[in-house]
């Protein structure tokens, strides 16, 4: 018996061995785990996204980056000149329109403003097939001539891949954002050669939080993305520039006036961007998977015009930083790239909007520089540098993201002698764009039209999403105009919420009367009144069409825990709204957009 009992005492005391699938959900360490293998991933995904850039590049212009080409003849139709420009972004809709219309249609756009909704609202669930739609599509996008950027796209692709990775080994959703940050940080990391910068865009962009555990991770996703970039494309800066220097300390001032203009223009570019999508919306009324091929005609125009516009468009913006335009030239590319990349984006391409921003100002910053050391030659510094700080304006004033704008060019361009006016002019922008824009970005200006705000707890957004007839109940019987005030108290007192409402004889509203004004009435020998009419008061108004955190706002300043909601059409009541009504619609709406997260 005794050794019986032993062995069970040591049975009970060695631990089961915990599944791996529990460890890696549960533990620091597996967290860790799955963050380097989404690196590795998104490293590699980076690479073939470039690639299938390049090669459709190559195939729609014939060349390796036809921005610098300057309006040449497709080497392979050298009959059609420049008109080949008309034709390849009509081809590329072709296929990439039904793809994007067909598998998923979250791939059209810029990208990031739908890793920010599905890391707020869908707690992270991002479909696996949007990482190949992503690339095949922003590929061809870009390839064929659209003006975007490969930074939407990669941060797609790599929070697909984090996504599913997730879902894979069932982590709970505050993990599960993680890892969709971690294949954002891993994307731009390995895209740009930017391991710093890639977790403070997945941190200050995606998540908008810096907990210690989310930055550990994203880190740690970022440097193997890095190293695996690294290994192909070398451990070079993205942008080959010449050394820039400083030669006065009075160009500190000029900065801060840069800031704002630039700023103002990242400003603009919002503006403009969503301005040309709404006119693509207005003006088309055709099948949405011909819509790109349709609005390829229109772009095709355009790069006939200014060939320069042709995909991302690096070679141009070094031309301009490398001071080898004049003034005019550069304000003209400015522009048009603020049109190419909003009618790419608004006929339905699929591209990133972070590299039109740096490319505008760029544009900008170095037509600043060329006035000012117009003006002042002995005392500034070569248009150059205030093109590449224009560069983290335009971005700080369009996305709102001070600490990724400065760290991003810092490594894009490895100019660590530009550092102090570059956070002078990006903090200016900021303050700028603020100004302007007031609480959205370009980013999360697609959102808030859709009704969505990222600033609000998501009970907020809720409340503010429902109508006060979907959480409504019954309303308590109304007492009638005339009713006697020992009735009126006996009813108050059957009666659990302590206020009930008046009505007339043909039933409209008169306004509610509480148990306290009926007990102050009854007390008052020398001016009692006789009937509930006289004691009615209007509380603050609750209609049908009300959202509940109008409601809510209601009840706090109502003289009691109820109202009475009203139907404005027949001006009769139809229901009754409490505190204890809007917490079971919020927790039914909870356990809905659990059930939609889940699908």
């Amino acid at each position: 018996m005794r050794s019986n009992a032993t062995t069970e005492r040591r049975t009970v005391a060695v631990p089961a061995r915990q599944p791996v699938g529990v460890w890696l959900r549960e533990s620091s360490t597996g967290l860790a785990i799955l963050a380097v293998a989404i690196g590795a991933g998104a490293g590699l995904g980076a690479v073939e996204f470039r690639w299938l850039i390049t090669g459709f590049t190559q195939l729609f212009s014939g060349h390796a980056d036809y921005s610098a080409a300057g309006g040449e003849a497709h080497p392979w139709f050298p009959a059609l000149g420049p008109w080949f420009l008309l034709i390849a972004p009509v081809l590329a809709g072709l296929v990439y329109g039904p793809l994007v219309y067909r598998f998923a249609p979250e791939a059209r756009g810029h990208g990031v403003p739908e890793v920010m909704y599905a890391v707020a609202e869908r707690g992270g669930r991002i479909p696996a097939q949007v990482t190949v739609v992503k690339a095949l599509a922003s590929a061809m996008t870009i390839g064929s001539g659209g003006s975007v950027g490969r930074e939407g796209p990669i941060v797609q692709i790599g929070s697909a891949l984090g996504s599913t990775f997730g879902r894979w080994f069932r982590l709970p959703e505050g993990r599960l954002r993680i890892l969709v940050a971690c294949g954002a940080a891993g994307g731009i990391a390995a895209t740009f050669n930017a391991p710093m910068a890639g977790p403070f865009f997945a941190m200050e962009l995606i998540l908008r939080d810096f907990a210690v555990e989310s930055f550990g991770a994203v880190v740690l996703s970022s440097v193997t993305a890095s190293v695996v970039g690294r290994a192909v494309f070398g451990d070079v800066a993205f942008l080959d520039l010449p050394p820039f220097t400083l030669r006065s300390p009075v160009e500190y001032l000029l900065f801060v006036v840069l800031g704002v203009v630039v700023g103002a223009c990242g400003v603009l570019f919002t503006k403009v961007l969503y301005w040309i999508e709404d006119a693509c919306d207005w003006a088309w009324r055709g099948p949405e998977w011909l819509r790109p091929a349709a609005g390829g005609l229109l772009l095709g125009g355009l790069l006939l015009l200014v060939p320069q516009m042709y995909g991302v468009g690096y070679p141009v913006l070094q031309n301009a930083v490398e001071g080898r335009y004049v003034f005019a030239f550069l304000l003209l590319l400015m522009v048009a790239k603020m049109v190419a990349t909003s009618l790419t984006i608004g006929i339905g391409g699929s591209g990133g909007v972070f590299a039109p921003s740096l490319f505008i100002g760029a544009m900008g910053g170095t037509a600043f520089g060329i006035a000012v050391h117009t003006w002042l030659p002995a005392t500034t510094a070569s248009p150059g540098v205030y093109g590449l700080i224009g560069m983290g304006a335009a971005f700080a004033g369009a996305a709102r993201a001070p600490i990724t704008a400065v760290i991003i060019l810092f490594e894009l361009t490895g100019q660590y002698t530009i550092i102090l006016p570059l956070m002078t002019a990006i903090v200016i922008a900021t303050l700028t764009s603020k100004g302007l824009l007031r609480r959205d970005t370009i980013y999360t200006l697609k959102l808030r039209r859709r009704g969505v705000d990222l600033e609000k707890h998501p009970g907020v957004r809720a409340l503010a999403a429902t109508r006060v007839s979907q959480a409504a109940e019954p309303l308590p019987q109304a007492l009638p105009v005339d009713t006697p005030l020992d009735a009126a108290a006996r009813a108050l007192a059957l009666s659990r919420h302590g206020i009930l409402p008046v009505t007339a004889a043909d039933g409209r509203y008169q306004g509610c009367v509480t148990a306290r004004a009926v007990a102050e009435a009854l007390g008052d020998d020398q001016n009692r009144v006789g009937d509930v009419g006289a004691l009615a008061e209007l509380p603050p108004l609750v209609t049908e069409e009300s959202t509940l955190d109008e409601a809510l706002d209601a009840l706090g300043r109502a003289p009691s825990t109820g109202l009475p909601v009203l139907d404005r059409t027949t001006e009769t009541l139809t229901g009754w709204i409490n505190h204890e009504a809007i917490l079971a619609a919020l927790h039914a709406a909870g356990r809905t957009d659990g059930a939609d997260r889940r699908s």
